[in-house]
């Protein structure tokens, strides 16, 4: 996909910046163009709910407690 393409969204809107509000710490976080873009050309629907801090530790959370049962 070209830049051009992926700048433009239905509707012939262009992206910008947007300001998001975490759903878990509720700070305000910034989902760049260039993030927009990612999303876009990954397909993807929803944009994100955390903001990047709560997403590393979510993730983490999640390894921490996958690992678990699994210890050697």
């Amino acid at each position: 996909m070209d830049c051009k393409a992926l700048k433009t969204i239905k509707g012939g809107n262009y992206m910008s910046d947007k300001t998001l509000k975490c759903k878990d710490c509720e700070a305000e976080f910034v989902f760049t163009e260039g993030e927009q873009a990612f999303y876009l050309e990954k397909g993807f629907e929803n944009e994100p709910q955390r903001c990047p801090d709560c997403r590393r530790a979510r993730k983490q959370q999640r390894r921490d407690s996958d690992n678990r049962g699994f210890r050697r």
